[in-house]
């Protein structure tokens, strides 16, 4: 059995795109997908897109998005 050093450092000498793969496997134990939910936020980032692609709404760049966090919570 190996412990959880030697785990962590076989992971992290993977390739990214594999250690990627390993992240969201374990992501995926600790939080297990709902497909309800999936199916909700498809719903969520089409009609955005629609927003966005019709102007209706206007894109915030994400650098002012943080300035304003960090204002906000005065960081």
């Amino acid at each position: 059995m190996h412990s959880t050093k030697d785990i962590i450092q076989e992971a992290t000498a993977l390739p990214v795109e594999e250690r990627i793969i390993v992240v969201d496997s374990l992501l995926r134990t600790l939080n297990i997908p709902n497909p309800d939910i999936d199916t909700e936020w498809v719903g969520v980032a089409k009609r955005r897109l629609a927003e966005l692609r019709s102007g209706r709404v206007n894109p915030v760049p994400g650098d002012q998005v943080f300035a304003r966090i960090r204002e906000s919570f005065g960081r």
